[in-house]
């Protein structure tokens, strides 16, 4: 137990980041803002989006946006897209949210009911894969192909964001084993997907503990890099790369290093201004704070 409970101590702290960061946009599906199915205009918020330096004003604005694409949903209740847009919505509104221990969890319950029927519409095999014990997920996931990723990546990122609102439990935290074997999938059948993104995912997983507790810091290393080499110009990787694996093993140099490379980097990109402009929130924080921590 006292495995356990160390465990669960110190997997909260990083829980946040990985919702915050890798799930909220450039390295992690800001292209489900919208539904491909609300055409050209959908597409043009998606960028404008995308573009923006305010994280502030989109954190406003997309509450309209998610009950309508709820609403859209409910009127297709056997189409998987708007279960999945809807979910990927919630996803990224989530990440942009303070931490509130009553609208998290209620918020992230509901776009985690819609990436599991959107799942359950994609495969039926899937329908209740949040209830498969983990010894069954690599049968369950044997199956999957490339035509998959797109469902069984929303779902994980629905399902990640779900755990990180109800961090205080441990066996909703310790559902992350299932979520990490469906990342390794992705990458199994496209890691160029979402330039890397579940790389990242991983990468923040394994550095969730320390070694001793069941952690891989050189796993970790080996995902954060490929993430890099995949999406060079994401700089919410160097900020997680820092604050996961260079605060872990206590590398000041290289954690100083990375975030400092992210302040000086400009920050307007395609579809990553707006992770870009949180990614500099950050680092400065973590820059600020680096003196008590190390």
């Amino acid at each position: 137990m006292s495995l356990i409970n160390n465990a669960a101590l110190l997997v909260p702290r990083a829980l946040r980041s990985l919702i915050l960061s890798s799930v909220l946009c450039g390295t992690t599906g800001c292209s489900y803002f919208v539904s491909s199915a609300t055409g050209d205009f959908s597409e043009r918020l998606k960028h404008t989006i995308l573009a923006q330096n305010d994280p502030e004003t989109v954190t406003e604005a997309l509450p309209a946006y998610l009950l309508m694409l709820e609403a859209s949903a409910a009127g297709d209740r056997d189409d998987e897209s708007p279960m999945f847009a809807t979910a990927n919505l919630y996803t990224a509104y989530l990440g942009l949210l303070p931490d509130d221990p009553i609208r998290k969890p209620r918020l992230s319950r509901k776009g985690l009911d819609f990436a599991l029927r959107g799942i359950c519409l994609h495969k039926q095999d899937w329908c209740d894969l949040q209830q498969q014990p983990i010894t069954e997920m690599p049968t369950l996931l044997a199956q999957a192909e490339h035509d998959d990723v797109d469902s069984l990546y929303s779902l994980a990122t629905a399902w990640s964001t779900w755990i990180q609102a109800n961090k205080s439990d441990w066996n909703a935290v310790a559902q992350l084993a299932q979520v990490k074997q469906i990342m390794q999938k992705v990458i199994e059948l496209d890691e160029t997907y979402k330039e890397g993104s579940a790389h990242v995912y991983l990468a923040v997983m394994e550095s969730l503990l320390p070694e001793s507790l069941g952690g891989n810091p050189q796993l970790a290393k080996q995902h954060f890099q490929r993430a890099l080499e995949l999406s060079p110009h994401n700089l919410m990787i160097n900020v997680l790369y820092a604050k996961h694996y260079a605060r872990m093993i206590f590398d000041r140099e290289l954690h100083d290093k990375l975030l400092k490379t992210t302040l000086n980097a400009q920050t307007t990109a395609p579809n990553l201004t707006l992770i870009n402009t949180l990614a500099q929130q950050q680092a400065q924080q973590l820059l600020d704070s680096a003196n008590d921590y190390f």
